[in-house]
């Protein structure tokens, strides 16, 4: 099958789940990772040219516009009553931006479910996808701009947005953005400690200069933050992340992040680390950024259960409309 007949395939796996507009798809064929990770790209304007020729080489004068963005997030681990290992997740921004839950199984790689921002491909109240039509090709690019995931070893990542970041270059290494090191984790790391390793071989550029670290866990419980400060990137143990910078307990914030970080901390603490899903739900619902000027900013709120892979993802803090799943 070509790549013309999966991109067909993938377009037509599109369904609209819920009236906030988040979106499932699951994506067939080659999305050309592989071959990115040779080439990288060193800005947003590479990142789109390679992404364009990588999904729309079959397509005549298609390609779609990636733009990364940041917002006010918070993510933990903690382990239920049978004692899995469960990730929560908030993305959280102050403007619309539709959710897909995208399912990949690279020929090359892990399967994984991860989520994305629409918006990173320009899409919006007034224009959303609806399957099988051109108003939905760029759904295609959405491997490469999730911001967070699982896959089938029980890795999970996410990415916040963080006040700075001090990244080292090597021209020697290729160059990552913000969330194709996302796809890199999703892809290739069986635990952790691989996906901090598989990391430290690429540079990274923060795409519109947005700085973020990103929160892993695997199912074996380890959870970690990555971040890149003093030209280097660093780890540091922890089962919370929140908009702020955690190595070194340097705790460079923006927003609430502090707020936030806490009232999980405490919640986790008080039940002696064990949450029921109900209680996870009702943590993500309560740390969800909201703001007199925006109203609700939680884009989407995911729960990974990293030892079964099943979940549960809701938009807009919408307890009504839980969406459960598994890989």
């Amino acid at each position: 099958m070509n790549n013309y007949e999966n991109a067909l395939r993938s377009l037509a796996s599109i369904k609209k789940v819920d009236d906030y507009g988040m979106f499932q798809m699951t994506y067939y064929g080659d999305y050309g990772f592989d071959d990115f990770l040779k080439v990288g790209a060193k800005s947003d304007e590479e990142l789109n040219s390679v992404v364009d020729t990588l999904i729309f080489k079959d397509m005549n004068d298609i390609e779609a516009r990636i733009n990364t963005i940041g917002g006010e997030c918070t993510a933990f681990t903690a382990r239920n009553a049978a004692g899995d290992v469960i990730y929560g997740r908030n993305y959280d921004f102050q403007v619309y931006s539709p959710p897909m839950q995208l399912t990949t199984r690279p020929s090359n790689g892990y399967a994984s479910i991860s989520t994305s921002s629409l918006m990173y491909l320009e899409y919006g109240v007034n224009n959303l996808p609806s399957g099988l039509n051109t108003q939905s090709i760029a759904t295609l690019a959405t491997p490469y701009i999730s911001a967070d995931g699982v896959n089938e070893k029980g890795v999970a990542i996410a990415l916040l947005s963080v006040a700075e970041a001090k990244p080292s270059f090597d021209e020697n290494k290729i160059t990552l953005n913000t969330t194709t090191a996302i796809r890199l984790v999703l892809d290739k790391a069986a635990s952790a400690d691989e996906a901090v390793e598989l990391l430290s071989q690429y540079n990274m550029f923060f795409s519109f200069d947005i700085y973020c670290h990103y929160f892993i866990a695997d199912a074996s419980g380890r959870s970690l933050i990555v971040e890149y400060w003093d030209n280097d990137l660093r780890v540091t143990e922890t089962h919370i992340a929140s908009n702020f910078i955690a190595y070194n307990d340097l705790r460079i914030s923006q927003g609430n992040a502090i707020e936030r970080y806490d009232k999980v901390d405490e919640v986790i603490e008080s039940n002696s680390g064990i949450l029921s899903r109900a209680q996870t739900i009702d943590l993500l619902v309560d740390i969800g950024w909201k703001s007199p000027e925006f109203g609700n900013g939680t884009q989407w709120s995911a729960i990974f259960n990293l030892s079964t892979l099943e979940g549960t993802i809701f938009a807009d803090s919408n307890t009504d409309n839980l969406i459960d799943f598994r890989l």
